[in-house]
């Protein structure tokens, strides 16, 4: 979640603009896709914060490159550009995802598990723990990670639920221990 003022105020605002025209959902997605290229692009930041290129030319390019993207999209990274507040980009669209997210009842969750899980799990654990956080539904993003031994971990938010078979054996061994 982002801490800065300035990136929860633009995140504030293009979720008001995209709440009004009904476009929730189409600019959340257009958001997730254009921080997924900044994170796995750096020549691309680098060529919208290179110092060499105008700040014209710059939101020009973002306008040919963004082409499919929703007109509130591109215009909030065009403002960005001029601002110079680009590097502001990623943290405004987290914090747009967590005013969508709370304004339709769900919230992002991370699962870990030593295996891949199914629809059945998922629908599930969203439905299980949801209702422990107070929302409907949870989107879940399922991490594999085997030294867990059996179990699961959830973690919404700043809520860690740790049900795993690892944690089960290290609370042993300190009680054990002493």
């Amino acid at each position: 979640m982002s801490q800065s003022t300035v990136a929860n105020r633009y995140a504030q605002a293009i979720y008001e603009l995209a709440l009004s025209n009904n476009l929730l959902a189409e600019v959340g997605a257009d958001l997730r896709e254009i921080k997924t290229v900044l994170a796995t692009n750096e020549e691309f930041m680098a060529l919208l914060t290179a110092p060499k290129i105008s700040t014209d030319r710059k939101k020009e390019l973002i306008a040919q490159i963004l082409t499919g993207a929703q007109p509130i999209v591109v215009n909030m990274v065009q403002f960005l550009i001029e601002k110079k507040r680009l590097n502001e980009l990623t943290a405004v669209a987290d914090q747009y995802q967590a005013l969508s997210a709370a304004a339709q009842g769900t919230a992002d969750a991370k699962v870990y598990s030593t295996r891949e899980l199914t629809d059945g799990e998922r629908a599930e654990i969203s439905a299980a723990f949801g209702k422990l956080v107070g929302k409907g539904q949870l989107n879940i993003t399922n991490i594999i990670d085997a030294s867990l031994i059996g179990g699961v971990r959830v973690q919404i938010g700043n809520y860690i639920f740790d049900s795993t078979v690892a944690s089960k054996l290290e609370d042993l061994k300190r009680t054990l221990v002493g």
